[in-house]
């Protein structure tokens, strides 16, 4: 059904996307019949695009006299309508708040959940129950309030243990009078809606005041206050340069986003909150910002002076504009980072890539690494096969090489298999690789060939794999071989076809793939070559040469590779190996002349 555009306006606002009378989509622009239209042009869309292209039936716009306006109302539709295509993050129900309990003769400081806070004995909301409990405890250990029940208060005959650990006052049995209690209940407030600094400064003025009038004992109460809140500040603090920053880390990877949400306040991280959106989202960067800021921040109280990004938005002002219009509150968002960040962006980069890895099992990871693999080359058939093939020998002996299979599922290790290679072969890897290559190719009635092989080589091994099945094979997989970089650097690795280089991304999950086989056919290859060269040392002529035992034959080994050049070895050389007495080696090479 064609859709008529011409009564979209041009001006701000927000467009509804509708399928059979419900939306499926919401957004904002800042003109209206420029991004509506874009939708349903001729050009190739993305996958997310190209769906809501097909199932929309009717649009719906709404003017705004400012894009911030827009983006507002584009997030508060969001959330009362939960469309498919958007980006939807888990929005608590209740959010966690300090709560004081003033209606009580000495008020008690605990955590409540609450949709808003419903009066002025609420501080927050908070980003987690956990900042939460940490911030009652900094209160209890700077100003001593009480965190026990009412009951509790009521039915106390002495003081109890948080008063024991200097986290109490004790107001339960008269040790502070009730003035100076309600004294401290304003100043732990007043902590809660200032930075450190700004409490340090009162409580020192409070002293110097204090002092001044003689009131000795209260001054040094506050000098305690003080030492303590600077021993708090100490413990807790890792960058005290961070006063009021909160972090948005976003990572994509495996078609899927990770986002972490650090806040930050005098120095030390006051909560964390992690999301996992299905999607690449970092296509699309100024939406995913603008739904995480304006689904996080509830009220101007959580508002921190300064966000930071770790991904420049095409344009942070609108965000900017339109916290200013809701909150009428100035902030600061930057994506530029300095040496007192770069910590706990890490840390917020390493939370977000786990937001992502908690929710994939392996079968996800190998499924989406060969669908890049395929895409790279432009393959269609998606539950492709690959079997990676390695020749390993050790001085020429004892060569074997190596299959293993991958799929979608991983490595299938009751496919891997182990060639011996023939003596007349060992040390010559392009007639190991053909001699594998063939065998394998004969056993393809019982074990169907995979749909790419891999080796372990360069231009030469590419070839002689290509030549064998061009000879012998009805139909050939695709061949690719893998060459190693200089001075073995993986990601100067290249992967060659018979075409020439392949271009990928050295870090695209499909180039990885390939390099996990190869090196899954390494270690099957060289594991083998080990065994095979072990079993070779119990049993050889060694064996019959009194007072060699197994370590020494082992050394022999090791150091001459091979039985010949053990009989070939003077008297001299021989004695060189660990181990190897004159008399030994006297002994060696009179039974290798005889």
């Amino acid at each position: 059904m064609a859709l008529d555009l011409t009564q979209v306006p041009n001006t701000p606002g927000i467009y509804k996307f509708l399928s059979k009378n419900k939306i499926i989509y919401i957004g904002k622009a800042k003109n209206l019949k420029k991004r509506v239209s874009s939708y349903f042009g001729k050009s190739f869309k993305d996958r997310k695009t190209q769906q809501i292209k097909t199932l929309t039936d009717k649009i719906e716009t709404f003017s705004t006299t400012t894009e911030a306006e827009a983006l507002l109302l584009e997030q508060s539709l969001i959330k009362e309508n939960l469309p498919r295509f958007n980006i939807l993050l888990r929005d608590d129900k209740t959010y966690p708040y300090v709560h004081f309990s003033m209606d009580h003769k000495y008020p008690s400081i605990s955590m409540k959940r609450s949709k808003h806070a419903v009066s002025k004995d609420f501080f927050g909301p908070f980003i987690s129950a956990q900042a939460v409990k940490s911030t009652i405890k900094d209160l209890q250990k700077i100003y001593q309030i009480r965190n026990c029940s009412d009951t509790t208060f009521k039915n106390r005959s002495r003081p109890c243990i948080e008063h024991q650990m200097q986290r109490c006052s004790a107001p339960c049995v008269d040790l502070i009078s009730e003035f100076s209690y309600q004294s401290d209940i304003v100043s732990s407030q007043h902590y809660l809606t200032s930075s450190g600094k700004e409490t340090k400064s009162l409580m020192t003025s409070q002293m110097h005041k204090l002092a001044k009038m003689q009131e000795f004992e209260k001054a040094n109460e506050i000098k305690k206050r003080i030492r303590s809140l600077d021993l708090l500040h100490q413990e807790q603090s890792f960058n005290s340069s961070l006063i009021s920053i909160d972090f948005f880390i976003c990572v994509s990877k495996l078609n899927r986003t990770g986002v972490s949400i650090l806040s930050v306040r005098d120095g030390k991280i006051r909560g964390t909150k992690t999301h996992y959106i299905k999607g690449d989202q970092l296509q699309d960067v100024d939406s995913l910002f603008q739904s995480l800021i304006f689904s996080y921040y509830q009220n101007s109280f959580s508002l921190p002076k300064k966000i930071f990004i770790n991904i420049r938005p095409a344009n942070p002002s609108l965000i900017q504009q339109a916290v200013m219009l809701k909150f009428r509150k100035k902030i600061l968002i930057s994506s530029n980072i300095n040496p007192n960040m770069r910590k706990v962006a890490k840390l917020g980069k390493l939370n977000a890539n786990q937001a992502i890895e908690n929710r994939i099992n392996q079968s996800d990871r190998y499924s989406f690494a060969l669908r890049d693999l395929f895409l790279n080359l432009g393959l269609s058939n998606k539950n492709i096969t690959i079997e990676g093939f390695d020749v390993s020998h050790h001085g020429g002996q004892n060569a074997v090489a190596s299959a293993v299979r991958f799929s979608s599922h991983g490595p299938e290790k009751n496919m891997y298999r182990l060639f011996n290679i023939p003596k007349e072969l060992s040390g010559n890897d392009i007639g190991s690789m053909k001699h594998v290559l063939e065998r394998r190719i004969n056993k393809a009635s019982l074990h169907p060939l995979p749909d790419i092989i891999l080796i372990d080589g360069g231009r030469l091994q590419l070839e002689a794999a290509l030549r064998t099945f061009s000879t012998l094979a009805k139909k050939s997989p695709i061949i690719l071989s893998i060459v190693k970089g200089s001075k073995r650097v993986r990601s100067t690795e290249t992967i060659l076809s018979k075409d020439g280089i392949i271009e990928m991304p050295k870090d695209s999950p499909g180039f990885i793939l390939l390099q996990q086989i190869r090196d899954e056919s390494h270690r099957f290859a060289i594991t083998s070559n080990r065994k095979k060269k072990n079993q070779s040392i119990k049993k050889s002529s060694l064996d019959k040469i009194k007072g060699l035992g197994p370590k020494k034959k082992k050394n022999l080994m090791n150091h001459f590779k091979s039985i010949q050049s053990i009989k070939t070895a003077s008297i001299d050389n021989l004695c060189k190996v660990q181990g190897i007495s004159i008399k030994l080696a006297k002994e060696i090479n009179s039974f290798y002349k005889i």
